[in-house]
């Protein structure tokens, strides 16, 4: 990449970002399909989840991302791998169990589920372009 024109690394920066807004947007159109379509509003509850999921890596990660691939002592970095971790489970149970307990349909259950890994596609393609040292401060 070092060899390429400023102007064309930053029209490709700019495409990797474009791309990214696309996948965040489909994951919410997903997610309000799944109770538009069938006229049923409980999978909205996924929404909790997606908001509680990044509090535990802002609150004790930081900025520092790589710390969570590492298999390191530390008691709080540990609780950021756990309370991450669960709301993930979260985010896949909960139009599991509403599917289970006859609140929801199939379809909002796939719907759901489809918005939920766009989602975390999203999220590694950020984690990924943010690795490539385009947008980061260091």
């Amino acid at each position: 990449m070092t060899d390429m024109p400023r102007y064309l690394r930053e029209c490709l920066h700019t495409g990797k970002l474009a791309c990214l807004a696309m996948l965040v947007s489909g994951g919410i159109v997903l997610q309000i399909l799944a109770c538009a379509l069938y006229n049923n509003w409980w999978p909205m509850l996924t929404v909790i989840m997606y908001v509680i999921l990044p509090m535990p890596l802002m609150f004790f990660a930081g900025s520092d991302t790589s710390s969570l691939y590492s298999e390191s002592g530390s008691g709080w970095l540990n609780a950021t791998k756990f309370l991450t971790g669960a709301s993930t489970v979260g985010s896949i149970a909960i139009p599991i169990i509403l599917k289970h307990a006859g609140v929801i349909g199939w379809g909002a259950m796939a719907l759901e589920l489809s918005s939920f890994f766009v989602f975390i596609l999203s999220i590694l393609c950020y984690l990924g372009m943010n690795e490539e040292d385009g947008y980061s401060m260091l």
